[in-house]
């Protein structure tokens, strides 16, 4: 390399003065640096579009977390009650189980309903696949007033009403573990069932509706009509048979369904063909489902999801 800085062959003659040596000399140290400066000089230049490129990215990742910050939406509210009034429930002649909920606000009132009611409606589990709950779940009633912040209602009323009905469900299902104490766990137990088929002349439901949600279930009749009404039904019919009914129809959609029937002490063993009603009855409700909404009952024993209370308590105070 220093070769190639001085010309090539060139030697200082032993005549030239000292001061002309040294000058020799620099110039030669000169050069010798000025060639290490070159040489250097691709591998700073690449250094230096390094260390720029890397804070140009760092200034781009902090400016995306800084827009991110700004644009990203205020944590979600807590979905649950703020307050919850429960008062045991004074019977009256002539009255009825009530529960009052929009999927669109905070607000959940109930009247004359047992705990094995709400647990019913928050879980959507039929009575007959709850189990090991304690007497009283069943017998005593209570009245319940219970509302959210504000800002629930607001997060409710943005959402779509199947939406809205689940955040609710979660919410009294969290009333439950807080107030009653309850503590539960799901099973799958192999149980007698009754599968609900479409009988031998053709479904009779009608036609289809675009709206609205009924059940009304009372002791010689059965209303409802919802999202999926013949699976609705079939968890209606579960109250009558003492058993879980299965929908096996493969009918969707929403249908206003309305089977009515003479109550029969022997309703059970009628299903299963041993008894039949008096002569002057109206049908009983085999027969009625079978002539009014094409309809019947199979007898089975399959697996079924169910619902093991393992501890409850009466609730506590307001």
């Amino acid at each position: 390399m220093y070769r190639r800085c001085g010309s090539p062959g060139r030697r200082t003659p032993a005549a030239i003065p000292a001061e002309a040596g040294l000058i020799e000399m620099r110039k030669r140290s000169g050069c010798r640096l000025n060639c290490r400066e070159r040489a250097l000089l691709p591998w700073l230049f690449l250094g230096g579009m390094a260390v720029a490129a890397l804070i140009g990215v760092r200034g781009k990742a902090s400016a995306a977390t800084q827009q991110q910050s700004a644009t990203a939406p205020s944590a979600a509210p807590t979905l649950a009650f703020d307050v919850a009034a429960i008062h045991p429930h004074v019977s009256e002649p002539h009255e009825h189980n009530s529960i009052w909920s929009s999927p669109f606000d905070g607000r959940f009132k109930a009247e004359n309903i047992s705990v094995m009611m709400l647990i019913h409606w928050a879980y959507e589990m039929p009575d007959t696949r709850i189990l090991d709950a304690p007497g009283w779940a069943s017998s005593t009633c209570f009245n319940i007033d219970a509302a959210a912040d504000p800002s629930v209602d607001a997060a409710l009323h943005q959402m779509t009403s199947d939406a809205g009905r689940k955040q609710k469900e979660k919410m009294v299902q969290a009333l439950l573990a807080n107030r009653f104490h309850l503590v539960l766990h799901t099973e799958t137990r192999d149980l007698p069932i009754y599968k609900l088929v479409i009988a031998r002349g053709g479904a009779k439901f009608g036609d289809p509706k675009s709206s609205g949600t009924i059940v009304n279930h009372g002791r010689d009749h059965v209303e409802v009509e919802g999202a999926n009404s013949a699976t609705l039904l079939a968890e209606e019919l579960s109250k009558e048979t003492g058993r879980g009914v299965i929908d096996k129809t493969g009918i969707s959609g929403r249908y206003d369904l309305k089977l009515h029937w003479t109550p029969d002490e022997s309703t059970v063993s009628a299903l299963n063909g041993s008894a039949s009603p008096a002569s002057d009855a109206g049908p009983a409700l085999f027969t009625a489902l079978e002539e009014q909404l094409g309809l019947k009952l199979e007898p089975a024993k399959g697996p079924v999801l169910v619902l093991v209370i393992d501890h409850v308590e009466m609730p506590s105070a307001n």
